[in-house]
């Protein structure tokens, strides 16, 4: 308290209006002073004000983020590949000793308006000037939710029931796995699934991939893609 009077008084000294009084208890302030402390009042409660909703929309964007964070998206996942492909899904012929299986898949939150889904392999990497397609399959039901192992093995009628496997760059229908040139850097494999707007596309197991391609573009809903690599 002894402090704040010594200011005070300081402060009154400088002022051009004397005042002597400076009772007991009781603080006689210039109108200078007065409007100093107003100032500072209001300056602290503006403050005060700024900082509430500073704070305030700070908690609501971290909301919206939490939420935007945990919403469901359509997504592809594979239990068998991850960030590399395995021997299992590398091709047998052109100099490549793999296994030639596609891997089993999933994908999950899929479109609910979705009425078929189709699946393609490509290697963007390849040095063909326009990539390499590995898998293409499509015309898979509304109601399937992934692929079993091998089911890209046209023979084994793994695929679901009416799905189409069409013609790959291998020139065959059916799965084709990685097969980069030797010493060639490590190549991506996109897997992507394909939620369509149609039940069925008006396609047969001789089109092409880039036809395919085409019309998956021209009718999806959503898609969700998952990339492996491989190099030899």
């Amino acid at each position: 308290m002894e402090q704040v009077r010594e200011a005070i008084s300081a402060t009154m000294a400088s002022s051009p209006i004397h005042y002597p009084f400076f009772g007991r208890g009781i603080i006689i302030l210039s109108p200078v002073t007065a409007l100093q402390c107003g100032l500072d009042l209001n300056y602290t409660l503006e403050r005060r004000k700024t900082m509430k909703k500073m704070f305030f929309a700070a908690g609501l964007a971290l909301f919206f983020c939490v939420n935007i964070a945990g919403a469901e998206v359509f997504s592809l996942k594979s239990d068998q590949i991850g960030g590399q492909l395995t021997i299992d899904q590398v091709y047998s012929g052109f100099g490549c000793t793999g296994k030639n299986i596609s891997p089993q898949l999933k994908w999950m939150n899929a479109p609910k308006n979705a009425k078929s889904f189709a699946i393609t392999v490509y290697d963007p990497d390849a040095p063909t000037g326009s990539g390499w397609w590995h898998w293409v399959i499509f015309n898979i039901p509304s109601d399937t939710a992934g692929l079993v192992t091998d089911a890209g093995n046209p023979q084994k009628n793994l695929a679901p029931k009416g799905s189409v496997q069409s013609m790959t760059d291998f020139g065959k229908p059916g799965f084709g796995g990685a097969c980069p040139p030797q010493g060639d850097k490590p190549h991506r494999y996109i897997f992507t699934v394909f939620a369509l707007d149609v039940p069925k596309l008006d396609l047969d197991e001789k089109a092409n991939a880039a036809l395919v391609g085409f019309m998956l573009n021209g009718h999806a809903i959503e898609k969700a893609s998952l990339i492996s690599y491989y190099g030899r």
